[in-house]
C-alpha cells in the first residue's frame, strides 16, 4: 500500500512566512489612482468629511498586485479542504461537493435574481423551491416540507414551534421536551428557546434509548421527544416504532433530528417509523460546501397533522399552472427566515438529488455505512469502541487505551495533522470520555480509508513508544500547537496599527 500521504514528523515547526507586513516595501503600490479632477476646496462639499481620511495610511503594508495575489494564494495552499483528502468530522458529514452543483447554482437567473422579484417573474426560482420540497417529502415519506430554515438548529426551532402551536390549539402547549443523552447538542437549546424545559433520557449500555426510562419520563407535561436517529454514536434506534408509540400514547409528538440522514436517504423513510416532524441538513446529506458557520439549509418535513402550521408563504401550484406564494395560512407559525432561506444551497441540493436519483441516493447511503464499518473493523483492536457492534454512517472511538501512556484524544487528533489528514470530531458525544468521532462519508475510496487506518495505527504505536511526540504535535505544520485556553480567553479580533510593547505592529484585540 502506498504511504505517500504518511508523513513521519521529525522536523521542527516551519516558521510562518510571507506575511504581508514582512513583504511590505516603501513606495510599492498595486494600482494607480487617477489624478483628482475636482478642485480640492470642492471635495468636502462633495464628500462628507466623516468619510475623508486625514492621514497617509502610514503603517499599512505597501505591496504590488502580484505580491498580494501570491500571498493569498500561498495561504490557500496551507488550508486543508475536502478537495485535499478525507475530512472525517463525525456528525458533520463533510462529503465531496460535485462541481456540477456549483455550475448550476451560478446560473445567472438563480445567482442574480433579486429576492423581491414578483412571483410571475420568478417562476424558475419558485420551481426550485417547489421541486426540492417535493423531493424531500418523497425522501422522508412525510406530507409537506418548508425550505425556509437556514440551518439544522433553526429547523429544530421551527419544528418545535409547530408542535407548540398544535398543542396550544388542543388547549395545552405542555411544559417539557425529552431528549436522549445521545442527541445532538443543539436540541436542548432549541427546546428552551421555544419555552420548554428539558429532561434527559439516558441510553442503555448498547447506546440505544432506554425504553423503560422513556416510559418513566413520559407524562401529560411532555410536548415532544427530540430523537437523533441514527444517534451520535452511529447507532440506529432499532426500537424506533415502539419509542414513537410510547410518546404518541402520551399525547406528545416525535421530533427526529435528521442531521444523520446520510445513513438513511434512499433506504428508509422516517415517516414509516412514526416520526411527526424532522429537519434535514441539505449542506450535509445533499452535498453543499459548508463549515465555519455556513452556508447551510435546514428544511423541515411534517405530517399532514402539522402541515397547517408550516411557515408562510408556501409555494403552491395555482390552477393555471403558475406557482404562487400563499400567505393565507391562519395557523402558520409565521416566517422563520427572510424569503426562502439560503437559496443557493437549495439549488445545489436539488442538483445533487436529481443527478443521483433514487438508485444513486441509495448507493451513496450504503457506501457511507460500509465505509464507517470498514474503519471500525480495522481499528477496533487499536482504539477503544465504547459501544461496540455494527454502526451506521459514523463510528465513535475513545482514547481509553492511549490514556495509560498519558496521550489524550487531542494529542491523537493533532498528530493526525502531521500525517496529512484533518482530525475527527473530538470529545463528542458527551457520553463518551475522550471521544474521537469519525465519519468517512461515501466520498472516500478504499485506498484513502486504508491510508487513514494506517495513520491511526501508526499514531497508536507512537503513543506507546514516544508519547511526548504526540503531546508536541503537530510538528510539521507552519504553525505549531496553539495555546487554546489563551486563544479562547484573549482572541485576536482585529489588527491595530502602531508601535506597542508587542512590536511595530500590534495585532492584539
Amino acid at each position: 500500500m502506498s504511504k505517500s500521504r504518511i508523513k513521519k514528523a521529525t522536523t521542527h515547526v516551519v516558521q510562518n512566512e510571507g506575511l504581508l507586513f514582512d513583504e511590505s516595501r516603501h513606495g510599492r503600490i498595486g494600482y494607480s489612482i487617477p489624478r483628482l479632477d475636482v478642485a480640492e476646496e470642492r471635495v468636502e462639499r462633495l464628500i462628507d468629511s466623516r468619510f475623508l481620511r486625514d492621514d497617509d495610511l502610514e503603517g499599512m503594508p505597501e505591496l504590488s498586485e502580484v505580491d498580494v495575489i501570491r500571498h493569498f494564494t500561498r495561504l490557500s495552499t496551507w488550508n486543508y479542504c475536502i478537495d485535499h483528502g478525507l475530512y472525517p468530522l463525525g456528525s458533520c458529514t463533510m462529503k465531496y461537493n460535485p462541481r456540477i452543483n456549483e455550475k448550476v447554482a451560478r446560473i445567472d437567473g438563480f445567482a442574480n435574481l433579486h429576492p423581491l422579484t414578483p412571483a410571475p417573474l420568478a417562476q424558475g426560482a419558485l420551481q426550485i423551491v417547489f421541486r426540492i420540497e417535493q423531493c424531500l417529502a418523497q425522501i422522508t415519506g412525510l406530507a409537506a416540507v418548508t425550505s425556509q430554515p437556514a440551518a439544522g438548529a433553526q429547523g429544530e426551532m421551527t419544528g418545535l414551534m409547530m408542535i407548540r402551536a398544535a398543542l396550544s390549539e388542543r388547549g395545552n402547549p405542555r411544559k417539557k421536551v425529552l431528549i436522549p443523552d445521545s442527541a445532538h447538542g443543539t436540541n436542548p437549546a432549541s427546546a428552551v428557546i421555544c419555552g420548554y424545559s428539558v429532561e434527559t433520557v439516558p441510553s442503555r449500555s448498547d447506546g440505544l434509548t432506554d425504553l423503560e426510562e422513556l416510559r418513566r419520563h413520559m407524562s401529560d407535561d411532555v410536548a415532544a421527544l427530540m430523537l437523533t436517529n441514527p444517534n451520535t454514536l452511529g447507532k440506529f434506534e432499532r426500537n424506533i416504532r415502539e419509542i414513537c408509540k410510547i410518546v404518541h400514547e402520551g399525547g406528545g409528538f416525535v421530533y427526529m433530528d435528521g442531521a444523520n440522514m446520510n445513513a438513511l436517504a434512499g433506504v428508509a423513510k422516517p415517516a414509516s417509523f412514526g416520526i411527526d416532524v424532522m429537519h434535514l441538513n441539505l449542506h450535509k446529506t445533499f452535498s453543499t460546501p459548508h463549515g465555519g458557520g455556513g452556508p447551510g439549509a435546514g428544511p423541515v418535513a411534517v405530517t399532514a397533522e402539522l402541515e397547517p402550521y408550516l411557515p408562510f408563504p408556501r409555494v403552491v401550484l395555482a390552477r393555471d399552472g403558475e406557482l404562487i406564494l400563499d400567505f393565507d395560512r391562519p395557523k402558520s407559525v409565521g416566517r422563520v427566515r427572510a424569503y426562502f432561506g439560503n437559496f443557493g444551497v437549495l439549488v445545489r441540493a436539488l442538483a445533487y438529488i436529481l443527478t443521483h436519483g433514487d438508485p444513486g441516493l441509495r448507493e451513496a447511503t450504503e457506501t457511507a455505512v460500509l465505509n464507517a464499518n470498514y474503519i471500525a473493523e480495522h481499528l477496533k483492536d487499536t482504539y477503544e469502541i465504547p459501544y461496540p457492534g455494527r454502526v451506521m454512517h459514523e463510528v465513535v472511538f475513545s482514547d481509553k487505551r492511549q490514556l495509560k501512556h498519558g496521550v489524550r484524544n487531542a494529542d491523537i487528533s493533532k498528530r493526525l495533522i502531521d500525517y496529512g489528514f484533518y482530525p475527527p470530531t473530538m470529545s463528542f458525544p458527551l457520553i463518551v470520555n475522550g471521544a474521537l468521532m469519525v465519519e468517512p462519508t461515501e466520498s472516500e475510496g478504499r485506498e484513502e480509508l486504508d491510508l487513514f487506518i494506517d495513520a491511526m495505527k501508526s499514531i497508536a504505536a507512537e503513543a506507546a513508544e514516544d508519547p511526548e511526540l504526540l503531546k508536541r504535535a503537530p510538528v510539521t505544520t507552519r504553525v505549531g500547537r496553539l495555546d487554546e485556553v489563551a486563544a479562547a480567553r484573549k482572541p485576536v479580533l482585529r489588527w491595530r496599527r502602531g508601535p506597542t510593547e508587542n512590536g511595530p505592529d500590534d495585532t492584539s484585540a
